[in-house]
């Protein structure tokens, strides 16, 4: 048996749109799929769980053990994003302060939910274990290292590292010129 749904299975699922070569793993647990959308050629390992609204673009890897929490605001991930194992992103979280009682079995009058939209931009990626908090943009060609915690925009085109992440260098756009070839050559087998 195939660990990924097959392509009837995908259909039951009942998201909002999936596209071609997209792969799921049965062990990854899908809450509200009519909010989510996912691109083409796009990997879903085991035990990730994805939960609100969720937009996923082409060529995009979304390792084991990974979590989104969408909520109303929302998580995008922009075409070539890549998420390593145990990464969390958060779009919506409750408020701490002790201002409000927090959890989801309290109703939402007694709780102070605060949050905004969540965007990895092309040829992103999060390193292993890293945390990213609501209302946070990941800059095109970004990457954040292992058990990075991620709470500020990041700048285009930069390596962050740390807990939380401040930036140690600026990332090579290599990848711009290896999209091109890439995109070219499946065009010739189209």
């Amino acid at each position: 048996m195939n660990s990924f749904y097959s392509q009837e299975e995908l259909k039951e699922l009942g998201l909002k749109h999936y596209g071609e070569n997209v792969l799921i793993s049965r062990k990854c647990s899908i809450y509200g799929a009519k909010n989510i959308s996912i691109a083409n050629n796009v990997r879903i390992d085991d035990f990730c769980i994805l939960s609100g609204k969720i937009t996923i673009g082409n060529y995009c890897h979304i390792a084991a053990a990974t979590l989104l929490f969408g909520g109303k605001q929302g998580i995008v991930l922009e075409d070539f994003s890549g998420l390593s194992s145990r990464c969390a992103i958060y779009a919506e979280t409750d408020d701490y302060s002790g201002e409000f009682m927090t959890n989801p079995t309290i109703p939402d009058e007694y709780r102070g939910v605060v949050g905004g939209k969540v965007l990895l931009k092309k040829h992103s990626l999060l390193g292993s274990g890293t945390m990213v908090m609501p209302n946070v943009i990941i800059g095109e060609g970004t990457a954040v290292g292992a058990m990075g915690f991620v709470s500020k925009n990041l700048d285009d085109w930069s390596v962050y590292f740390g807990a939380p992440v401040r930036k140690i260098k600026e990332r090579s756009k290599n990848i711009l010129k290896l999209e091109e070839i890439f995109i070219a050559k499946r065009k010739e087998f189209l």
